[in-house]
């Protein structure tokens, strides 16, 4: 519904991967819904891109408690445990949801959803589609959508949330000519993805900028564990403009060895029971100090080798893996692939309930925007079962909130004139943003990348704060977004900085080569780092 100038909804959810689209299919039964995607909804975001699998207890060996355990671990006991909870008893139902919507996944030799074993986890819980499994669900999941009653806006982008009496009431966002839409509603449900395209070296698409980090900071919103930032260990390093593309764990978890220059299979040194199928901190780490001790290859990586398993079983069960290395010239039946660690995954972001409330009144979020599920290391697998079981909580929460006043207030009006005058700035300003978002990826990669130290992040800190002061240039209404994009990864790097030099400790993904506090994660006296407009720090924990 429009209305003065204004789109009209029960919930507005912004963002369409896998989590948006789920909580968009479960807010539509409580209400009209929007959804507004910055990509072609379905088609952007990480989940499309997910190959390797999604984690879920299905077999009498398993069971939610070991799954739970698992992940509180391989989180370095960080995680919110009513978050955990909440992820291992409901995955199961979730894939069930979509195998009865219509996904294929593969097929055990004896029934059900195949299962294939992924780091860190003491049973072979992760049901896969061969390596295009984050495919497969979005594929089900479009369709799904398809009918309800929702409103997809497609190429339209959130650029600031609206607020009005201290309650989220909606957002402001620009479609690809630059045009302002105002997009009112009784609850938002913030599921915008990751962010480590603020990294040089990255797996995510090119939407993958933050903009649910910046949206909820500068909407007041807590921010959780945002230097939790971590680099899967195996992206490709060639050709150059591949750098950073997904090797999928699922090359792991089939039996994939990672050897050093010298042919030597190096896990052992690092984790000789878990091997190759250690915690991806772990393992991403061993791969960096191979390289800087310089047992790395020429171009700066280490070897994943397959050639001792059956053909077959590659073709069958890394069918994109091998369709993307002979696009390379690498037939990897025969070859080793050639990788190193590349930003993948932030495991911090906006501090949710388990109904995945937010700080801020009528906000909501699910998905990796959010944070407090993964704690300190994300389990490969628990990515895609968050997308369904948070994004359904989100739905229902958002669905369930009482109609407000839907109307452009004051309050509104008044944020839009700031925002007008902020796109002003951008028509009359200096720089191409694109020179900032280069900078800056060069900036955190080398500051803030595996390894820090506190001279690092603050070096890294006070050259974010340089960019954030430069003044962006539009040189057309097409470009504000390119602006606000940049301005967003400016803020999620600036983010990530300082929660870094609050953290003295080693703990998961942040690895400090100058801890003051060398405590085992399980008797750390830390929680979580936290930030605002209104405060940040770090929690202690009572012992």
């Amino acid at each position: 519904m429009v209305e003065n100038g204004a789109t009209s909804s029960h919930v507005l959810v912004i963002g369409s991967g896998g989590a948006g689209v789920r909580a968009a299919i479960e807010a539509a039964e409580h209400g009209s819904v929007v959804l507004l995607s910055k990509t072609i909804a379905g088609k952007g975001g990480c989940t499309p891109m997910a190959e390797g699998g999604y984690n879920a207890v299905l077999r009498e060996e398993d069971d939610p408690s070991l799954h739970a355990a698992d992940t509180l671990k391989g989180g370095a006991y960080l995680n919110d445990p009513a978050l955990v909870e909440a992820l291992v008893h409901e995955a199961p139902d979730r894939v069930r949801e979509l195998v009865a919507w219509g996904a294929v996944f593969d097929v055990a030799p004896g029934g059900g959803v195949a299962q294939r074993p992924f780091g860190g986890q003491q049973r072979p819980r992760t049901c896969y589609a061969g390596d295009r499994t984050g495919h497969e669900m979005m594929v089900t999941l479009m369709d799904r959508l398809a009918a309800t009653d929702v409103r997809v806006v497609h190429e339209c982008a959130a650029v600031e949330l609206l607020l009005d009496e201290g309650r989220c009431a909606g957002a402001a966002a620009l479609n690809r000519d630059g045009e302002l839409g105002v997009f009112l509603a009784d609850a938002v449900v913030l599921a915008t993805g990751g962010g480590t395209q603020v990294y040089d070296i990255s797996t995510n698409s090119a939407s993958g900028t933050g903009d649910g980090y910046a949206l909820g900071y500068r909407a007041g919103a807590e921010l959780i564990d945002m230097e939790m930032v971590q680099f899967h260990p195996t992206g490709a390093i060639q050709p150059y403009d591949a750098r950073g593309r997904l090797v999928t764990e699922a090359v792991r978890g089939e039996g994939g060895r990672l050897l050093n220059s010298l042919g030597e299979r190096f896990m052992s040194r690092y984790d000789p029971e878990r091997m190759e199928l250690s915690t991806r901190d772990v393992v991403a780490r061993a791969i960096a100090t191979e390289i800087l001790e310089g047992r790395g290859t020429e171009r700066g990586g280490v070897w994943l080798d397959v050639t001792h398993l059956p053909p077959e079983q590659v073709e069958e069960r890394l069918p994109i893996m091998l369709e993307q290395f002979l696009a390379y010239g690498v037939d990897i039946r025969k070859e080793p692939m050639e990788v190193a660690p590349t930003a993948h995954h932030i495991m911090g972001g906006l501090r949710i309930t388990p109904g995945c409330a937010t700080t801020v009144p009528g906000l909501f979020a699910a998905g990796e925007c959010s944070g407090g599920v993964h704690g300190a290391n994300r389990l490969g697998g628990n990515a895609l079962a968050e997308t369904q079981v948070f994004g359904r909580r989100a739905g229902r929460s958002a669905g369930l909130e009482p109609e407000r006043r839907r109307e452009v207030t004051p309050a509104i009006d008044r944020q839009l004139g700031a925002l007008r005058r902020r796109f002003d700035d951008y028509l009359d300003g200096e720089v191409p943003p694109h020179s900032v978002v280069k900078r800056l990826k060069l900036t955190m990669w080398e500051g803030a990348g595996i390894f820090r130290d506190h001279e690092g992040l603050a070096r890294a800190l006070a050259g974010v704060e340089a960019l954030r002061n430069e003044r962006l240039r539009a040189t057309t209404r097409r470009n504000l977004l390119e602006c606000c994009t940049a301005e967003n990864q400016c803020l999620l790097a600036s983010l990530i900085c300082r929660a870094g030099l609050l953290r003295p400790e080693c703990r998961g993904a942040h690895t400090r080569r100058d801890p003051t506090c060398e405590l085992p994660p399980d008797r750390s006296p830390y929680g979580h780092t936290f930030l605002s407009l209104a405060s940040e720090g770090i929690e202690e924990v009572r012992t």
